[in-house]
């Protein structure tokens, strides 16, 4: 609870203000995050008041258009990660990384749950030096306040590529809703986003 409290309060200090930069939208922004299993990550940002779209693909490798089994074998050097597109006049990066922290794990070292490899690695992968700065910030504000027991040990890395994955991993949770995976893991991280975002959530 004393982490949860901690990121609502960063939360509520926090002004919603990015620098724009020139894109066609510049309005729009994408960061790209890996924390575990990407089924997990993306049925809670696809809730996120602000974010525009959430894919799920790979990231951080070297393995050209790595299908999903080729990831899963660890060989590749990419991680599951969400490639995530939001609205800046409706969040911000340090919202996107408050809820990327709150909901998985940032302190084990290439494992979330019961998910092990370099393939769910806690990583944040950045497009620009304002992205970096952001991440470093939060990270350090974690650990100084030791809102974990164990230090953070997530990568903040320059985003090289993204691949997407397959079409049956898109909206996973949505479609499966039934299935153990999703109502053993993926049911109890959506619950505890809504519990402590509960006015930052999506209107449907």
């Amino acid at each position: 609870m004393k982490k949860y409290l901690f990121l609502i309060l960063l939360i509520s200090c926090t002004a919603f203000s990015q620098k724009k930069t020139a894109k066609a939208n510049p309005n729009l922004e994408s960061i790209t995050l890996g924390g575990g299993c990407y089924w997990c990550i993306e049925a809670i940002f696809e809730n996120l008041e602000g974010v525009k779209t959430v894919v799920s693909g790979f990231s951080g490798g070297t393995t050209k258009n790595p299908s999903y089994e080729e990831v899963c074998t660890g060989k590749t050097g990419h991680a599951e990660v969400v490639k995530i597109t939001y609205e800046k006049s409706k969040t911000n990066l340090d919202e996107i990384l408050k809820v990327f922290f709150t909901v998985h794990d940032p302190t084990t070292l290439n494992r979330q749950g019961a998910d092990v490899g370099t393939q769910y690695r806690s990583a944040i992968f950045y497009s620009n030096e304002s992205q970096r700065k952001t991440a470093l910030e939060i990270i350090n504000e974690l650990n100084k306040n030791k809102v974990y027991n164990n230090p953070i040990v997530t990568k903040v890395e320059p985003f090289k590529n993204f691949y997407e994955a397959e079409e049956y991993h898109q909206d996973y949770y949505e479609y499966n809703q039934n299935k153990p995976y999703c109502r053993l893991v993926i049911q109890p991280k959506l619950e505890k986003f809504e519990k402590v975002f509960k006015d930052r959530l999506k209107k449907k």
